[in-house]
C-alpha cells in the first residue's frame, strides 16, 4: 500500500524545484522531506528522484507521479460529489503550445475561469512536443497537434490555426527585389520561434520546391513579440491569422508567399478519467475552441 504523504513530498520536491522550497510549501523541515521520499524509495525499491539542480523524477518516478495526480483528481471529484465544503483553488496542470496561449486559449475558457475556483498550472512547449509533458504525467492534458489518442487517454478535435508567412513591403523589397528563390531566402534573415520549430521549413518546401539547406536565424521564442518584431521589418517569419490580422489591414504586413499556408490541426488530449472536474474544463475548452479556431475540415 503506497504512502500518501511520501508521495506528496515527492511531488511537491518536483514542482517547486527543490527540497527547501518544497519543506516550506508542506510546513515541514527539509530533513523531513528528504526522509520521506528516502522511505517512499526503499518501500518500493526504486530510485524515484534524481538529486540534481531542480530535483528531476526518475522513470519509476514519473509512474508514481503520475498515478498521484490521477488519484488527486479522483479525490477532488469525490469531494465534489459528496457535498464536502472545500478551501481554496482546484489546480489543473495543463501542457500548451505558445501560440495557442498567445491567441485563442484564454478568451475560449474566459467565462467557465470566471465561474469556477480553478487555478492553471501550463506548461509551455511545441503542439508538436506537448504530448510528452501527458505521457510523463506531468500534466492532467494537453493541447497538442497529433490526432491519435495515447493508451490511456481520449482526445477531442479543438480546430485548426492557419499560418502563413509575413514582411513587410520594404523588407520585401530590399531582400526579394528580384523574386523569391531559394537563394534568396538562405540570404535573408528569418524569425524562428526555437530550433523544434519546422513549419517555416515545410512551408518553404511547398512553394519553392524543396526546403532551403539553412537559414539566417533570428530565434524568439516569445509569440506575443512575434508580430511586432516581423513588422519591424528586420525579419519575415510565420503567423497565424490571428496575430496577423490586424498589421495586414493596416498595411504594415504583407503575405509573402500569397496562396500558401500552413495549417495546424490542434487537439485536446486528457486523461481518461471519471473525473467531473476534467469532463466540465474538457466540454468547456472543446466548445470555446470551436468558437475562436477555424473549424476542421
Amino acid at each position: 500500500m503506497l504512502d500518501y504523504k511520501l508521495i506528496e513530498a515527492l511531488a511537491m520536491v518536483v514542482r517547486e524545484g527543490g527540497f527547501e522550497k518544497a519543506a516550506h510549501a508542506l510546513h515541514l523541515t527539509q530533513s523531513a522531506v528528504s526522509q520521506r521520499i528516502k522511505l517512499l524509495e526503499e518501500q518500493t525499491g526504486c530510485l524515484l528522484l534524481v538529486r540534481t539542480s531542480p530535483p528531476a523524477p526518475t522513470v519509476a518516478g514519473k509512474e508514481i507521479l503520475k498515478h498521484y495526480r490521477q488519484v488527486c483528481q479522483l479525490e477532488t471529484d469525490l469531494a465534489t460529489g459528496l457535498g464536502w465544503q472545500q478551501e481554496g483553488f482546484t489546480t489543473v496542470p495543463i501542457g500548451i503550445n505558445a501560440d495557442s496561449l498567445a491567441t485563442w486559449f484564454f478568451p475560449a475558457i474566459e467565462s467557465y475561469l470566471k465561474e469556477k475556483q480553478l487555478l492553471l498550472d501550463l506548461a509551455v512547449d511545441d503542439q508538436a512536443q506537448t504530448h510528452q509533458l501527458l505521457r510523463d504525467g506531468e500534466v492532467l492534458g494537453c493541447i497538442s497537434d497529433r490526432s491519435d489518442p495515447f493508451q490511456g487517454c481520449r482526445v477531442e478535435s479543438l480546430g485548426i490555426q492557419v499560418y502563413r508567412m509575413y514582411c513587410t513591403p520594404e523588407y520585401k523589397t530590399k531582400w526579394f527585389d528580384k523574386g523569391i528563390d531559394i537563394a534568396s531566402v538562405q540570404h535573408a534573415p528569418i524569425l524562428i520561434f526555437n530550433r523544434k520549430d519546422l513549419m517555416h521549413g515545410v512551408l518553404l518546401a511547398e512553394a519553392l520546391g524543396h526546403p532551403p539547406a539553412h537559414y539566417n536565424a533570428f530565434y524568439l521564442p516569445s509569440s506575443e513579440k512575434f508580430a511586432p518584431t516581423i513588422a519591424s521589418g528586420q525579419v519575415c517569419g510565420m503567423l497565424p491569422h490571428e496575430q496577423a490580422d490586424e498589421y495586414v489591414n493596416q498595411g504594415a504586413l504583407i503575405e509573402m508567399l500569397p496562396g500558401y499556408a500552413f495549417t495546424v490541426h490542434l487537439h485536446w488530449h486528457c486523461w481518461n478519467l471519471e473525473s467531473r472536474e476534467l469532463r466540465s474544463f474538457t466540454a468547456a475548452l472543446v466548445e470555446g475552441a470551436q468558437r475562436e479556431l477555424t473549424p476542421a475540415q
